[in-house]
């Protein structure tokens, strides 16, 4: 009986924070379509003049009821520069993951992004050490666009690093590095991450 009565206190709960928290993004500047599920606050740094935008029936889940491994921290969205663009297609699932932006992230359609991957197109400081402390200047911050095809499954804990691409529906495993592009219809895993297995196109 009470585990009834918790449950129905939490779906209400949900609904009430989902409003709460597409009211605070919309008025943070991010474009959202329709029928857009958030559990929990993302975390949110957006440099004015850039671009954030996320597409129909997405699931952002930023607390770690609901996922079967759990979440180490929520959702955080950051774009670093003014002509920076992070755009989430239709149907995407984010759980707990990191998305940094200095030129462009792209997520494709039915995308699964596994707890706690981090997907950044730069390398958030200058490598030359000089001033390397407070350098935020574009030329010396190495920066590539990132593009993640359709139905691609991110495993739990995956760091995509610049100018990398993913081809449609692979796989990439748990707690890889993706330091290259990756085909379509695969299976690729491991630091630096490789293709292991072919899928069925």
């Amino acid at each position: 009986m009470l585990f009834k009565i918790m449950n129905k206190i939490l779906f209400y709960w949900d609904l009430f924070s989902n409003y709460f928290v597409l009211y605070f993004l919309r008025h943070a500047g991010v474009t959202l379509k329709k029928n857009i599920k958030c559990y929990g606050m993302p975390l949110l740094s957006i440099k004015k003049g850039s671009k954030i935008k996320i597409g129909n029936n997405v699931v952002l889940r930023s607390i770690s009821r609901g996922n079967a491994i759990g979440i180490n921290h929520r959702i955080i969205l950051t774009t670093h520069t003014s002509h920076a663009h992070i755009e989430i297609g239709d149907h995407v699932g984010i759980s707990g993951g990191s998305i940094c932006c200095r030129k462009r992230i792209n997520i494709g359609d039915y995308t699964l992004v596994g707890a706690n991957v981090v997907i950044a197109d730069n390398d958030m400081h200058a490598v030359k050490s000089e001033n390397r402390r407070y350098n935020n200047n574009d030329l010396d911050i190495p920066a590539r666009e990132i593009c993640i095809g359709k139905n691609v499954w991110i495993g739990a804990d995956v760091f995509i690093c610049k100018g990398v691409s993913i081809g449609d529906n692979s796989v990439i495993g748990a707690m890889s590095v993706v330091s290259k592009s990756i085909p379509s219809d695969c299976i690729a895993a491991g630091n630096p991450a490789k293709v292991i297995k072919k899928l069925p196109s």
